[in-house]
């Protein structure tokens, strides 16, 4: 009996020991980053056995102890959502990156644009979560698995839009800039301050009180259902939707040879036999797909949602821009104001650049209407029905409303956040 009793103790404690390893090692090395304090990066090294020691010595905590605020804009092609981006980069404390999932799409799947294949997408999206993951980690150093060339000592010309972010633009992760230059355009940003180096980019990164990133590469807001759950991030998802009408009229006029048909029918009036009508439905069913999720309101999203329409932001930015900063919990401040009132008045010509920001924001938003065939537009109201109707936009019944503007396409809708 004693030897049983000894037996069964044993075994006990070997399982006691295999559930601790298993779950340690879960929390430890899943999303490859060490979420504490300061971190010390252990997720980027060649040799894994370094990685896991720097792991092992600096433990995960559980918990976001920081309390950073983790935004993230959820968004697609042609949605304003450049626009919706400068409202957090303009922010003094908010550590802003623009579309760092680029570098993930382009190394792992270069041609996923036009890759229909579910294996593909299941191979970009966790490659995304994880990369997300570690940038709300303030872990800059895991982008250089995707940045080609490699950066060397951390340094890098090759960020995607590296001008895009202010915070990458600014001391101290660039010196070279004085008070004369605090509003640089992208381009002169890029020429300024020379090569990124990734190691000041951390430490700013962690400067600030909050991080937010603008992605197109993620389809619907249940992708991201790890991301929200998981309880060392504070993740908030802004949604940003437009018109699909107005989406499909801005891609043909920015993207003309990926557009090209489009453009054929929208120019001759005859509809080409082989045009692929996914580059509209594929839109229209992400948005069906997530925004019906984030509307269910399951209890993953509870307090971690908002659904913005790119039309009531356009109309009334400075209104819209205080409720999405009363969603996250973080006070806005006069730069972002600043930068609202001086880049929603411009006139036509402001508006030239295809991913400028400064321009009539109002008359933006209506410009489809004028722009697309109504052929074109009553075949977009036909495909994507189900999303008109679920958002609120009002189909046009002839060619005569389609053009007069004193006839509203957009109901009257308030998409109260899930508090």
């Amino acid at each position: 009996m004693q030897c049983s009793w000894k037996a069964v103790l044993l075994l006990a404690l070997a399982s006691i020991a295999i559930q601790y390893t298993a779950i340690r090692t879960f929390t430890a090395k899943s999303f490859h980053s060490c979420p504490i304090p300061n971190p010390v990066n252990c997720s980027l090294s060649q040799d894994t056995d370094v990685a896991d020691r720097l792991c092992d010595e600096n433990p995960t905590f559980p918990y976001n102890l920081s309390r950073k605020t983790h935004v993230l804009i959820l968004a697609t092609t042609r949605s304003g959502s450049s626009f919706v981006g400068q409202l957090f980069n303009q922010h003094f404390d908010v550590f802003y990156l623009f579309e760092p999932l680029y570098h993930v799409q382009y190394t792992l799947i270069p041609k996923l644009t036009q890759s229909k294949s579910t294996t593909d997408r299941r191979v970009m999206l966790g490659a995304s979560r994880d990369l997300l993951r570690s940038l709300y980690d303030c872990d800059l150093y895991f982008l250089e698995n995707y940045i080609k060339p490699q950066p060397v000592n951390h340094t890098t010309d090759r960020l995607f839009r590296r001008g895009a972010s202010k915070a990458l633009c600014s001391p101290p992760v660039c010196e070279s800039l004085g008070a004369v230059d605090l509003h640089l355009e992208e381009g002169d940003c890029v020429k300024k301050c020379g090569t990124l180096n990734l190691t000041l980019a951390t430490e700013s990164c962690r400067e600030h009180g909050h991080v937010a990133i603008k992605t197109v590469r993620v389809p619907e807001i249940s992708d991201l259902r790890a991301l929200v759950e998981d309880p060392r991030l504070n993740l908030k998802v802004i949604q940003l939707v437009r018109d699909p009408r107005g989406i499909l009229a801005s891609r043909s006029e920015t993207f003309r040879d990926t557009y090209r048909l489009w453009r054929i029918w929208d120019g001759t009036g005859r509809k080409p036999y082989n045009l692929d009508v996914t580059q509209l439905t594929t839109v229209c069913e992400d948005f069906w797909n997530s925004v019906s999720t984030g509307l269910n309101r399951p209890p993953w999203l509870k307090g971690k949602y908002m659904l913005v329409r790119y039309e009531d932001l356009a109309r009334n930015p400075m209104k819209k821009t205080e409720e999405i900063y009363d969603f996250l919990g973080i006070p806005m401040d006069s730069n972002v104001e600043r930068w609202i009132q001086n880049n929603t008045r411009g006139d036509r010509s402001s508006s030239k650049h295809k991913y400028g920001t400064v321009r009539n924001s109002a008359a933006t938003a209506e410009k489809w209407r004028f722009r697309l065939s109504y052929e074109i537009v009553a075949f977009t109201q036909h495909a994507c029905q189900q999303v008109l109707a679920q958002l609120g936009y009002k189909t046009a019944g002839s060619e005569e409303e389609l053009k007069n503007l004193s006839i509203s396409l957009v109901e009257e809708r308030d998409f109260l956040p899930f508090s």
